[in-house]
């Protein structure tokens, strides 16, 4: 079992998302007192394997799958209380009692977010991002617009009524006179719907910022559940092919409302090679045989959206960037297994942009469009012995070993977990 060093540890993606998150905070939620997610949507999806059970969770943080943990989900994520209802009768149907806890200043997502959303990515056109069309952007837009509508709103009638005819009347403008496109569900309608979703979810619903600080004060453990990669983070991403939120760990304290000042572990997760959902330049994207190979032996379909993903091989240009970003203490490298059989595995340690090579994701899209990729090829191996979690990472082959150092000298940061399989056991801590 792992033994945390602090009781804070947070779990972030450095890729594209979907990098065994899941895996990884399943890993250590069995120890913690709170998993916490601090951004994002419906949109992230995760999936879960314990003693041989799939859970495919979207809102509610992997930890709700044990039973003893207090699942809290933050106010910077935006939540579709229909998705959470739905995902709350899933864990129960289960056989788990859900320990959870929203915050009172997570927004909501409305059904006019959702019509905007696919009427946004019909307007935005080359510049779509691939959105999952659950109204993540609009959301946080009218967050910032101050239009927004919060989860303690929706159990004040007066207060949700007179905020959603201003966020009703704003968006419907929008959809219908500037985007061309018709917002054909009712005030009424929404209004009656989502105060019964309030009253459902009332029990739910908690000062969750008062909550984790005095949890930290008195030394319980908090683990911090990440969605999506750094590429995908709306400041430090590929923009604008992102999310809509920050996905760095840096976004934890404006997340859950608790400045944790000497987070001590930071564990970023990254695939042995890359897979995206989404639209966006990709450097390291393979096709053909090998491309098959990959989405095949690794599952890679979309949690959410159920979309084969882009796949590709590592790209450490934006696992530094991860590093370096989030503060990463540390490196867990999954789908190792996955690799099996390849002879010859390419690594991007740069891009060559018009004959010059950078180490670092440009901010320039023109740049990014024009990356090509810079590879280094180190050795495959045919197999992993049987049960080498039970070994040892001196049982791996010695070419994995030299491609986890390989990684580690390029990045600038320990790999300390090595995943070998999907089930939670199937993992060596070094």
């Amino acid at each position: 079992m792992p033994s945390n060093q602090s009781n804070i540890t947070t779990i972030v993606g450095t890729q594209w998302g979907d990098e065994g998150k899941g895996k990884i905070t399943d890993f250590f939620a069995g120890q913690s007192e709170y998993v916490v997610r601090f951004h994002g949507g419906n949109n992230a999806g995760h999936t879960v394997i314990v003693d041989g059970n799939t859970f495919k969770l979207h809102l509610i943080p992997s930890g709700i799958v044990y039973g003893e943990p207090t699942s809290v989900i933050g106010n910077g994520v935006v939540v579709d209380p229909k998705a959470l209802l739905d995902e709350i009768a899933y864990v129960k149907e289960k056989g788990i009692t859900p320990k959870l806890m929203v915050s009172d200043r997570a927004h909501v997502i409305m059904p006019y977010h959702i019509a905007m959303d696919g009427a946004l990515s019909g307007h935005q056109g080359d510049l779509a991002a691939g959105s999952t069309r659950r109204g993540i952007a609009p959301v946080y837009a009218d967050k910032m617009f101050r239009n927004g509508i919060r989860m303690v709103d929706l159990l004040e009638p007066d207060v949700f009524r007179e905020k959603l005819e201003k966020g009703y009347a704003f968006s419907k403008g929008i959809i219908e006179k500037t985007l061309n496109q018709s917002l054909n569900i009712s005030i009424d309608d929404i209004y009656d719907t989502y105060s019964i979703y309030g009253e459902k979810l009332k029990s739910y619903i908690h000062d969750t910022s008062v909550e984790l600080y005095n949890a930290h004060k008195s030394g319980k453990s908090i683990l911090f559940e990440g969605a999506q990669g750094i590429s995908l983070d709306v400041d430090h991403g590929i923009y604008p092919y992102t999310t809509s939120s920050n996905t760095a760990s840096g976004h934890i304290s404006i997340g859950t409302g608790v400045s944790f000042r000497n987070i001590d572990r930071i564990i970023g997760v990254t695939k042995a090679y890359l897979s995206r959902v989404g639209e966006s330049p990709l450097p390291s994207e393979i096709h053909g045989n090998s491309a098959k190979s990959l989405r095949d032996k690794g599952s890679e379909y979309g949690t959410t959206t159920g979309r084969p993903r882009r796949v590709g091989w590592l790209d450490l240009v934006q696992v530094r960037q991860a590093v370096r970003v989030c503060g990463l203490t540390e490196i867990a490298l999954t789908k190792l297994d996955v690799l099996n059989g390849f002879s010859e595995l390419p690594i991007c340690i740069a891009y060559d942009v018009n004959g010059s090579h950078i180490t670092e994701m440009p901010a320039s899209l023109t740049q990014y469009r024009n990356a090509k990729p810079v590879y280094k090829s180190l050795p495959g191996w045919a197999d992993l012995p049987e049960k080498v979690w039970e070994k040892g990472y001196s049982a791996l082959p010695e070419t994995l070993k030299d491609y986890i150092a390989f990684i580690e000298h390029e990045v600038g940061c320990p790999v300390k977990i090595v995943s070998v399989g999907p089930q939670r056991h199937e993992t060596i801590i070094r």
